[in-house]
């Protein structure tokens, strides 16, 4: 349990913190649904268009700390790859 003002603020920041990193998450995993959709339905544009509107909020994630940047070049490729053998 916190004893001092220092340390009952910092339980404050980290759980408004955790709680907007949390929604973030949240965020970049929709955004990485809608592609996976796109591709199960084979759908190259639908593919095209939700890769295109993931890609940059991804980096922004990567950015932030919120996910790894490792991470996040994974993510970009194998997406990148699954959506150039749609058109194929």
């Amino acid at each position: 349990m916190a004893n001092s003002a220092q340390a009952r603020k910092r339980v404050r920041q980290n759980n408004v913190r955790r709680q907007h990193q949390a929604s973030q998450r949240s965020m970049i995993r929709t955004y990485l649904k809608k592609v996976d959709a796109a591709i199960e339905a084979k759908d190259y544009d639908a593919a095209t268009v939700a890769y295109n509107k993931a890609v940059p909020v991804i980096d922004r994630m990567a950015d932030k700390g919120i996910i790894h940047k490792n991470k996040a070049a994974r993510h970009k490729s194998r997406y990148n790859t699954a959506v150039k053998a749609l058109k194929a």
